[in-house]
């Protein structure tokens, strides 16, 4: 049973970190040529990035790892598969949930990570990035890639998912961590100015996080930001 489990944490951490490195990749080669220049000087950085990043891979592998064998040797948790289980609508509102809860999560760990001691132990290792990368979405100290790590391996205990809708989450969570980091804003001007731009966070609302350090907390959405008074709006 033992290496059954060590070897499904072994297996997701390098499934994190391989996600981690072709997101990042990717978008990494589209600021190359959409903003070329826009990271030049800065090699070592990203060296640092990729080495946290990676170490953040295996925080986040492990206790993924467990939960997965323990739902398909033990069926411990609430991850269904059979369609069927339950009506269509809510298949499609359990990622809405997920997503919520983690941006829940994400902002008050976040702000309490912006006082003097935890930011100076664990969360300066992210703000060292001046400026962000697209390599930088996972570079954290390891105490603030623990506080990341447990929340949707707790999620699936108590609210049901999909395994399509949960890959959907993990999407979504990748693709924002990294887009909200690049330094520039992918997204269409129309989009991030909208009615919905006006409640999700892009990089034009995290970059000024990472320029003024003490507002724009949030992951995904603004919803805590705007109703907690942090909220600093677009770079």
């Amino acid at each position: 049973m033992l290496l059954a489990i060590l070897a499904s944490a072994l297996a997701m951490t390098a499934i994190v970190a391989l996600r981690y490195l072709g997101a990042s990749g990717l978008f990494a080669l589209a600021t190359r040529r959409v903003r070329p220049g826009l990271y030049a000087g800065l090699n070592h950085q990203i060296r640092k990035e990729i080495g946290w990043s990676l170490a953040s891979a295996a925080i986040y592998g492990i206790p993924a790892g467990i939960v997965a064998w323990g739902w398909q040797a033990r069926g411990w948790t609430a991850i269904y598969t059979d369609w069927a289980a339950y009506p269509l609508w809510y298949s499609l509102v359990a990622p809405v949930i997920y997503l919520a809860a983690h941006d829940t999560w994400f902002y008050w760990t976040h702000r309490w990570m912006h006082r003097p001691r935890p930011f100076r132990v664990a969360h300066a290792v992210h703000h060292a990035s001046r400026p962000p990368t697209a390599w930088a979405a996972m570079s954290f100290h390891p105490i603030e890639a623990l506080t990341g790590a447990v929340v949707i391996p707790a999620l699936v205990f108590v609210v049901p998912i999909h395994p399509a809708m949960l890959a959907l989450v993990l999407t979504v969570m990748t693709v924002m961590g990294v887009t909200n980091h690049m330094g520039w804003e992918m997204f269409p001007r129309a989009l991030v100015h909208s009615r919905a731009g006006n409640w999700l966070i892009t990089a034009s609302h995290h970059q000024r996080h990472h320029d003024l350090y003490r507002c724009n907390y949030g992951l995904y959405f603004r919803f805590w930001d705007k109703l907690c008074g942090t909220d600093r709006g677009l770079a």
